[in-house]
């Protein structure tokens, strides 16, 4: 886990779309959560051990509620299956976080556009620019009006969301939407692979931090250099070897050295296992830094990433 495990109840299970249903948690003892921003998620351990992470979706002003979507995924590894087909009201699950690798920033303007399940980190943020009065625009993309969670919610914004239906209308028209954006307005995508590569694409020559997007799904590398190498533990003063097909999260645990870096999803997705790199350059493989977090190459999430220099320095 992330962090010192919260138990939650969950206090309300609501089908919100065909394979989507919402999960509201509360404390137990009525107590009150964490406070979280907009693009922020949790880790939610179910009670059959499994770990998965959600976009936190529902009003970040109820200081005793938490809401997530779940979508129903098909080729997924059971979490999903266990939520829709097993998980009861009553019932009690362990929460990690929040934490949040998809901040709203200040902008001029904002597209947001969603694919499927990926409106649920974005409906926080429709609210907060409602709420400060900036110029917002959402587009919001699905298989079918069926499937697309939270229409009757987005009914109340009017036309400055637009929803497109693919079984009506087809994919969505990124050209129109994309290619007339300026330098005052910041982008951010959620929803399956290919959208996040088709807005990424469109998006290319534009300035860094413009584009924000964040992934459920972890980002495909291709060949990653499985070389060993050196890694060193600066605060521990302990060097070791991370063998090929090893990842440093892995090397580290085993060493037997008394280190402890925090983990969850083990998919470069979650964030939880973040390490400052004092020396060497990282191999990054996430699905959270962008290009300038990237070139600085002061962090790394070592679930996944490994190194490009034959020798690495961690703050650990």
């Amino acid at each position: 886990m992330a962090d010192a495990a919260v138990e939650l109840r969950v206090a309300a299970k609501t089908p919100m779309a065909d394979g989507v249903v919402t999960l509201t948690l509360d404390h137990p003892d009525g107590r009150r959560l964490p406070d979280w921003t907009p693009g922020a998620h949790i880790d939610l351990v179910l009670p059959n051990g499994m770990t998965r992470q959600y976009s936190l979706c529902g009003d970040r002003w109820d200081a005793r509620t938490y809401r997530v979507g779940v979508l129903r995924e098909r080729e997924g590894r059971g979490g999903s299956a266990f939520v829709h087909d097993e998980l009861r009201e009553g019932d009690r699950v362990s929460i990690g976080g929040p934490r949040n690798n998809f901040r709203l920033v200040p902008s001029e303007r904002y597209l947001f556009i969603a694919g499927g399940i990926g409106i649920t980190p974005l409906l926080p943020m429709v609210r907060q620019a409602e709420m400060l009065g900036t110029e917002w625009r959402l587009l919001y993309g699905g298989r079918s009006r069926t499937s697309m969670a939270f229409l009757d919610e987005l009914e109340a914004y009017g036309d400055n969301v637009t929803v497109v239906p693919q079984d009506e209308e087809g994919l969505l028209d990124l050209p129109a939407w994309l290619d007339g954006a300026d330098s005052g307005t910041k982008v951010y995508c959620c929803g399956p692979a290919p959208l996040l590569e088709a807005v990424e694409t469109r998006c290319s020559a534009w300035p860094q931090g413009l584009l924000r997007t964040e992934r459920f799904v972890a980002r495909d590398f291709g060949a990653v250099r499985d070389e060993p190498f050196e890694l060193r533990l600066e605060r521990s003063g302990v060097s070791l070897t991370v063998r090929p097909g090893q990842s440093v999260l892995d090397a580290v645990g085993g060493a037997g050295v008394g280190v402890g870096v925090l983990s969850s999803c083990r998919q470069g997705l979650c964030g939880t296992c973040e390490t400052s790199v004092l020396a060497g350059e990282p191999d990054h493989r996430d699905s959270i830094l962008d290009d300038g977090e990237r070139e600085a190459g002061d962090c790394m999430f070592v679930c996944v990433s490994r190194s490009r220099s034959d020798r690495l320095v961690l703050d650990l």
